[in-house]
């Protein structure tokens, strides 16, 4: 897909692209995923860019998009003030702001990350702990993707990935979701070529 395609199918009115990754980025990649955000958001007219708010790559998407337009930069965190002097979204979605119990298809979708199934059932009963806030971050990448009543669902998703050890952690849980909802993705591989376009 060229950036040219990529646009021509996403800028419309509700789009939202996800532009996140891992918090690890190679010393080399941090510009470029800067340089990203920047273009997207200065080359498109409608679509919103969402993010996680975490360090690394989808604070460095983040400022890029926030340099060319902050206004259509949104933000999903784990809870309210979540690294909030590094955020540069006009819009943020507190976790803690969306009735979960509301929301049978995010809980599900959320247990297909294993490693935190116990927690996010104690996280949805309302227990708030230093074990249960583990499943706020999965819970909250898996809303990235799916949306929730107001939140417009993900229209397509750029990540930046280690392509060494791919699709682990957060990153490979978000990325899980997106096929699982048919929402098209796209690693570095992809996107990098834009920037020469």
């Amino acid at each position: 897909m060229t950036l040219k395609e990529f646009i021509d199918t996403y800028d419309f009115p509700g789009a939202v692209v996800l532009l996140e990754g891992k918090r690890e980025v190679k010393e080399e990649d941090k510009a470029k995923l800067t340089a990203l955000g920047r273009l997207l958001a200065s080359s498109t007219v409608n679509m919103i860019f969402r993010s996680g708010n975490a360090d690394g790559a989808d604070y460095l998407f983040s400022l890029g998009v926030a340099d060319a337009d902050a206004s259509r930069l949104e933000v999903i965190t784990p809870y309210t003030g979540h690294r909030s002097k590094a955020n540069k979204a006009a819009v943020t979605i507190p976790l803690d702001g969306i009735d979960l119990s509301n929301e049978p298809e995010i809980a599900v979708l959320s247990k297909t990350n294993k490693k935190t199934e116990r927690l996010i059932n104690d996280f949805i009963k309302g227990e708030r702990n230093r074990y249960t806030i583990k499943a706020a971050y999965i819970i909250r990448d898996t809303v990235k993707v799916t949306g929730a009543a107001g939140i417009n669902p993900a229209s397509f998703a750029l990540f930046y990935d280690d392509l060494e050890n791919p699709e682990k952690g957060g990153t490979g849980h978000t990325m899980n979701i997106c096929r699982i909802k048919n929402v098209t993705l796209a690693d570095q591989r992809v996107w990098s070529s834009w920037l020469q376009d």
